[in-house]
């Protein structure tokens, strides 16, 4: 299994109980197809650099997770048809990076 970054740009008037169980579901999504959350990061509420869809602001969540790569176009099928989330983007993670002291 490969380790992957995804990070979700929400709607900021997405109530925090819909927010919460919009992220259930990905996590739900996640364990099921076979994967394990490692770390989920909220990093809350941001100005953004330039309007997208007539918002100014966002709320960004990040989600690191090992799993399959046919996980990938699931969990993007799920992101793709959740209303409250405007922009997404996946990376895969290398396992060989050394942290900068």
């Amino acid at each position: 299994m490969r380790k992957f970054e995804t990070l979700l740009l929400l709607s900021p008037e997405l109530p925090a109980e819909e927010r919460q169980g919009l992220l259930d579901a990905l996590t739900g999504v996640i364990a099921r197809e076979g994967g394990t959350l490692v770390e989920t990061d909220d990093w809350g509420m941001r100005d953004l650099a330039y309007p997208v869809r007539k918002m100014d602001r966002g709320h960004y969540v990040r989600l690191v997770y090992n799993a399959p790569a046919a996980l990938i176009a699931e969990l993007e099928r799920n992101i793709r048809i959740a209303d409250g989330i405007f922009k997404f983007v996946t990376v895969k993670l290398d396992e060989n990076v050394e942290e900068v002291a």
